[in-house]
């Protein structure tokens, strides 16, 4: 039997990234995000497939959706969008292609949303000392005006059907969004400007986020986690009489890393809603009557993101799993049939032998810890031989790795390797309580849970217990050099993209979204230093001895580059065999064609190196 051919660094590189699909007011446009070599791009189709898809936003490219970033634009019109800029403006452009105003040109615009009647704009404003809720007519007559009441953040606005009031997202600095924030609302016509917003959800031990009101403007939906799953609420416009859409043990909603966040969307009528269902990291397309005691209906499998639903074609989302890359897709809610409209990745994939992981648990002391396993067809060690595992650990630290598209995993598992994607305390998707269990424990929790993963892996027999690496970008970085440093038992070799080194200098020097993140993670300075110390990984580069890659952005403002400078120069300094390379002009991530399939090639020679003596 002939073994699938791998994928190539090169397919990875090369395929698009699609987001953020939404309908035009008539229904008649559909358009979405595409991004490429470091850029974003809105593209605009006919709905009913009468005319190909086109980019309209060739001389203002879009904010890119993650990494911070999301919310790139909204429909205006059915002839003009508001689009926000990579360039920090926000702008109206031509459905048909062209820029045609901008609307602002001060720090970075974000998650524009226009009021029914297109007059109106209300978007996300941030600058270096604020971000607030804005609005802005559409004609460019005035500048934007605040109307936010004075959090340190402010996102996610949506207006009620009637024009007059706006709800959004909000928290401030001593927690994260996902710890503590709260849903605002206000009306906006008020002809007292100072008049501070209603807050109708959230408080000191709730997360909330996702407002929006319903087409009919009878309700307000949220995401809130009061429960202990991040579920779907439904209150009335005023936001009083909250109650559950659907008491059910699934969260609703991931972390807001970013705005323009939509993992639900109201049915055009306003009498159910559509939402993606996490099931322990796997996803799935569910409708909800609002009147109803009928259990939710399921209408797919697969990851389902950027949720919109059109009354004429149905519910049009970015589905995605670990054997179905992302694609943009229409599912009739009625019949169930699904129709692609647009692909992010390029051929081929389908052809290396994609496979599904399955979930595990293992056991850290008392805790019961999740994750995903991968398992490869064959081993790259040879036949009959247990493969080498690639333990990839997830970034943030609060977030999950999920049974989504994600080609550098089957990268390695069309190349032989088992891939353990842990999901140690802290992470999001199991519910609050074990999203919580990083509090003051990062360093430690992520660790030893990670470690505990390794070992029931090698006791299982999944892998080579001498050939494992452990691979993670930002806060997973982290957690790959202490797992280097106090667990070098088992692990063999490390690869740290971006990777957090030093918490003192990561506190000093951060950009202001994550400023705080750390008293909740490690504790407050200057009481909890030795915390700060001690789960340092440059505290314990001396007793690195595996061989480690480091990858840097040098336009990296999440972990600056002198993080990876100063952890690179300690561990050579203790006779650590490390190999570093610094991306011009990359960031907290890698997007240019050439850089990502150079990390592709150089993590693969480094683990050959190492791991598998070639």
């Amino acid at each position: 039997m002939t073994q699938p051919r791998p994928i190539s660094a090169a397919m990875i590189a090369r395929s698009h990234g699609v987001g953020e699909p939404r309908w035009s007011p008539s229904g008649a446009l559909l358009a979405w995000l595409d991004s490429w070599d470091g850029r974003t791009d809105v593209v605009v189709a006919a709905a009913d497939g009468s005319a190909p898809p086109q980019t309209v936003t060739a001389d203002f490219a879009v904010t890119p959706a993650g990494a911070y970033g999301g919310g790139g634009y909204c429909w205006v019109t059915d002839d003009s969008l508001a689009v926000a800029g990579a360039d920090g403006r926000l702008a109206i452009v031509d459905a048909h292609g062209g820029l045609v105003r901008v609307l602002s040109d001060r720090g970075q615009a974000y998650a524009p949303a226009a009021s029914i009647d297109g007059r109106r704009i209300a978007f996300t404003l941030e600058t270096d000392d604020a971000c607030d809720i804005a609005v802005v007519p559409a004609d460019g007559s005035q500048w934007p005006r605040k109307v936010s009441g004075g959090a340190d953040y402010a996102w996610d606005a949506d207006w009620s059907p009637d024009g007059r009031t706006l709800a959004w997202h909000e928290w401030d600095l001593d927690e994260m969004s996902w710890d503590a924030s709260r849903i605002a609302i206000k009306n906006v016509d008020d002809p007292n400007e100072d008049a501070r917003p209603t807050i109708v959800a959230g408080g000191p031990n709730e997360a909330v986020g996702q407002p929006r009101f319903s087409p009919d403007g009878a309700h307000l939906a949220f995401v809130s986690d009061r429960t202990g799953t991040t579920a779907i609420w439904i209150a009335r416009a005023t936001g009083r009489e909250p109650r559950l859409l659907v008491e059910e043990a699934h969260d609703h909603s991931e972390p807001a890393w970013g705005p323009g966040l939509r993992t639900y969307a109201w049915s055009p009528g306003g009498g159910a809603i559509a939402y993606c269902r996490n099931e322990h990291g796997f996803g799935r397309l569910v409708l909800k009557a609002l009147d109803s005691r009928d259990e939710p209906i399921g209408l797919a499998k697969a990851w389902h993101s950027g949720l919109a639903w059109s009354n004429q074609h149905g519910i049009v989302a970015v589905r995605s799993g670990a054997r179905t890359p992302s694609t943009v897709t229409l599912t009739d809610p009625r019949t169930k049939d699904r129709r692609a409209i647009a692909r992010g990745p390029v051929g081929g994939f389908e052809a290396t032998g994609l496979v599904e992981p399955e979930p595990v648990t293992w056991k850290q002391g008392r805790a019961t810890v999740h994750g995903l396993l991968y398992r490869p067809a064959h081993s790259a060690l040879g036949a009959n031989t247990p493969p080498p595992l690639y333990v990839h650990i997830h970034g943030g630290p609060t977030s999950q790795f999920t049974a989504a598209w994600n080609p550098r995993v089957a990268f390695w598992v069309s190349r032989g390797w088992a891939v353990l994607a842990p999901n140690y305390r802290g992470s999001s998707g199991y519910g609050r309580e074990y999203a919580q269990g990083l509090r003051e424990q990062w360093g430690v929790v992520d660790v030893a849970d990670t470690a505990a993963g390794v070992r029931h892996a090698i006791a299982e027999g999944w892998c080579d217990p001498q050939r494992v690496a452990v691979v993670g970008g930002s806060a997973g970085g982290m957690t790959v050099l202490l797992l280097c440093a106090l667990h070098g038992d088992v692990v063999r070799a490390g690869v740290s993209l971006f990777g957090v080194t030093d918490l003192f200098d990561l506190a000093a020097t951060t950009h202001r979204f994550e400023s705080r993140y750390l008293d909740a993670l490690i504790g407050k300075l200057p009481a909890d230093a030795d915390r700060y110390r001690d789960r340092s990984p440059i505290t314990h580069a001396h007793e690195i001895r595996v061989p480690v890659l480091v990858l840097q952005g040098d336009e990296d403002r999440a972990v600056p580059k002198p993080q990876a400078d100063a952890m690179v120069d300690a561990m050579r300094s203790a006779g650590a065999p490390v190999e570093y390379h610094v991306y011009e002009g990359e960031g907290h991530g890698f997007r240019k064609l050439a850089n990502v399939v150079d990390e592709l090639e150089r993590t693969e020679a480094f683990l050959g190196k190492w791991l598998l003596n070639r």
